[in-house]
């Protein structure tokens, strides 16, 4: 969720339990957004310039539509990622995948999730659930005080993003599909 100021604030939690998450919101009278539904996300670079400067452009799909994100380099406030993040629906993305790709860009990796989404004051809620296992994101101004009230704590929120978690897995499980996709296919 990014601020009217285009920097997203986020901390992520893995190995959350999605069942007591869900418990806990419900508690806190947070609203559920949205249901549980497949994102389906496409990351290009142009030879390695943007990984290189630790920025993503990205191409998702999900039950609302499609979206292009750039997000600009992480910097961290304690175990808060911030950066700045743009972000537009679109109505074309085979058309956006392929002024991408005209300009030099390419998908270099590819990552799913089923998730669904919170609000609780200005803060929303993810609850991931990947191929790597679940998380718990929380993005907002008010990103780590919400953690807290679920009964998280942000000493033990995750850095990585999904491409490095994913990146890991995949140097410590050599068999594992290229991207993070349900299922052993992956179409890029």
């Amino acid at each position: 969720m990014t601020n009217q100021d285009g920097v997203e604030r986020e901390l992520k939690f893995p190995g959350v339990e999605l069942d007591r998450l869900r418990d806990r919101l419900s508690e806190l009278e947070a609203e559920r957004t949205g249901p549980g539904a497949l994102e389906d996300n496409w990351v290009f670079d142009r030879r390695g310039e943007l990984e290189a400067e630790h920025c993503v452009l990205r191409l998702r799909r999900d039950a609302k539509g499609a979206k292009v994100t750039f997000k600009g380099p992480p910097r961290f406030e304690g175990r808060t990622k911030v950066r700045v993040e743009h972000e537009s629906r679109i109505d074309d993305p085979d058309g956006m995948r392929a002024l991408f790709e005209s300009l030099g860009y390419q998908v270099v990796r590819r990552y799913q999730k089923m998730r669904e989404t919170w609000q609780l004051g200005g803060v929303m809620i993810a609850l991931d659930h990947t191929p790597i296992g679940d998380f718990a994101e929380f993005e907002g101004d008010g990103a780590e005080k919400v953690a807290k009230r679920c009964d998280l704590d942000p000493a033990t929120a995750e850095r990585r993003s999904y491409l490095r978690l994913y990146a890991d897995h995949l140097a410590a499980h050599p068999d594992a599909p290229p991207d993070m996709v349900f299922g052993a296919r992956s179409e890029r």
